[in-house]
C-alpha cells in the first residue's frame, strides 16, 4: 500500500519471512488528487482489509473483501469526514477483535501541532473510533467514531504496532517443528514476580516473567 493508491495483497511465507503472490488490488494512479491512504488492517478473519485515506478536504475510511473474485469491486465507503479539523490515521486490532482508529486534531487553519498544546483537548483526540464488528459486510462492521475514551490522554495519527507473539503453530507446516525445544526450556524456567515500589513517584512497578498458563495471586496490603 502507498499514498499514490497501490494496494497489493501478498502471501507470507513464515517458515522463510518471504512475501509472494502479489495480487495487485488497486493499481498506482499517475495523476492527482492521490488518494493519500495512511494505514490497513485485517479482521480477525483475514477477510476484510480496512484501509483510511486522507485526500484533501476528506478523511475515508475504506473496506475490501479479500475473498471476493474481485477485490476491487467490492471497496465499500465505510465512513468520510471533512478535514481539517481531523484527518484518519492509523488502524489497529485489539485483543478483543475489534479495529481501533486514530484521528490527529489539525487547527481550522491546517496547521498540525505537535505536541498538542495544553487547550487543545476535543472529543476527536481525546477519543479512537472503532469498527465494533469488522468481520461483517459494509455498514454492518458497525464503525463507531470517537466511541473508546482515552482516560483524559490525546491521540495523533500513530497506535503502537505490537506484532503478534503468539501466533499458533500451524498444521502441516515444517518451521513450526523447530521451535519445539525453545518451549521446553522456558516451560522448565520458573515463574517469578517482582515488585518494585518507588516512594518519590508512590508507584509500584510490577515485572512478571513465565506466568503464562498459571495462576498467580497478588495480595496488596496498605500499611
Amino acid at each position: 500500500m502507498n499514498a499514490i493508491s497501490l494496494i497489493e495483497l501478498y502471501n507470507f511465507d513464515r517458515c522463510s519471512g518471504l512475501i509472494n503472490n502479489p495480487v495487485q488490488i488497486e493499481p498506482s494512479l499517475s495523476l492527482p488528487p492521490y488518494p493519500t491512504y495512511w494505514s490497513s488492517e485485517f479482521s480477525a478473519s483475514g477477510r476484510f482489509l480496512y484501509v483510511t485515506s486522507s485526500t484533501n478536504p476528506i478523511s475515508r475510511l475504506w473496506q475490501y473483501d479479500t475473498w471476493a473474485p474481485d477485490i476491487f469491486a467490492s471497496k465499500t465507503l465505510i465512513w468520510q469526514t471533512s478535514l481539517p479539523p481531523y484527518t484518519a490515521g492509523a488502524l489497529k486490532r485489539g485483543p478483543d477483535d475489534k479495529i481501533y482508529l486514530s484521528c490527529a486534531w489539525i487547527q481550522s487553519n491546517g496547521w498540525y501541532y505537535y505536541p498538542y498544546d495544553s487547550t487543545m483537548y476535543y472529543p476527536e483526540n481525546m477519543n479512537l473510533s472503532v469498527i465494533n464488528s469488522p468481520d461483517s459486510a459494509g455498514l454492518a462492521s458497525d464503525f463507531q467514531p470517537w466511541s473508546f475514551y482515552l482516560g483524559g490522554k490525546r491521540t495523533y495519527w500513530g497506535l503502537p504496532n505490537n506484532p503478534d507473539y503468539d501466533m499458533p503453530a500451524l498444521a502441516g507446516s515444517p518451521c513450526d517443528t523447530l521451535v519445539g525445544i525453545y518451549e521446553e526450556i522456558i516451560q522448565a524456567q520458573q515463574s517469578t514476580l517482582n515488585i518494585y515500589y518507588s516512594p518519590n513517584w508512590q508507584t509500584a512497578f510490577i515485572n512478571a516473567d513465565n506466568l503464562k498458563g498459571n495462576n498467580c495471586k497478588l495480595q496488596v496490603l496498605m500499611l
